[in-house]
């Protein structure tokens, strides 16, 4: 039976994607097909992505329509009510483990901090070998994966190159939705250290 992973908002399927290309059963609960808050976990999960939106959170949000952190929370909590489900079942009756062996929530520096705490875990695009910067925060139950840094010389965004986000991935979405993107480099280090 193949090791289910569950990739909630995982848009893209970035950060999943090494578990895909390993032969898990990779399931992306992503709006606006799924939405994290009605959606409940099939039994014997392996792990859990979580990548809510960040637009409410996000300390770039400085124009456009005012911040609605409620909105924001609802799928946050979502995701987290479904890594909760997925821990219900422990591996025998007295067990000091749960049946799931990791899970992680990420999101960009900024507002979600004030609901989940001090991340323990931050990185920068940089840190795994691409050549921009995008502070973001990490929670939950995870192995850290293994950092390959590089020296950012990209300050702006705008010069993103094929090699830091799938090819495919490119071309077809503008500079906020690329900047969503998982990097390939973080989401590889993940994987192998979350196996």
């Amino acid at each position: 039976m193949k090791k289910i992973i569950l990739d909630l908002c995982g848009g893209t399927g970035s950060w999943s994607r090494p578990y895909q290309e390993a032969g898990y059963d990779v399931r992306n609960i992503t709006l606006p097909e799924y939405d994290v808050r009605e959606y409940h976990p099939p039994e014997n999960v392996h792990g859990v992505l979580a990548a809510p939106p960040c637009d409410q959170f996000s300390f770039a949000k400085t124009t456009g329509t005012p911040r609605d952190l409620k909105q924001g929370a609802d799928i946050m909590f979502g995701c987290l009510r479904i890594i909760a489900e997925c821990q219900y079942k422990l591996v025998s009756p007295y067990a000091k483990t749960t049946s799931l062996k990791f899970w992680a929530l990420e999101n960009p520096n900024g507002l979600m901090k004030r609901f989940l705490g001090k991340p323990p875990y931050e990185f920068n695009p940089y840190d795994f070998g691409h050549d921009y910067k995008k502070h973001t925060h990490l929670w939950g139950w995870f192995n850290l994966p293994k950092e390959t840094p590089i020296k950012c010389t990209n300050v702006k965004f705008d010069r993103l190159q094929s090699k830091d986000i799938s090819p495919e991935f490119f071309g077809k979405y503008n500079r906020q939705e690329r900047r969503a993107i998982t990097p390939a480099g973080f989401a590889k280090a993940f994987f192998k250290a979350n196996p």
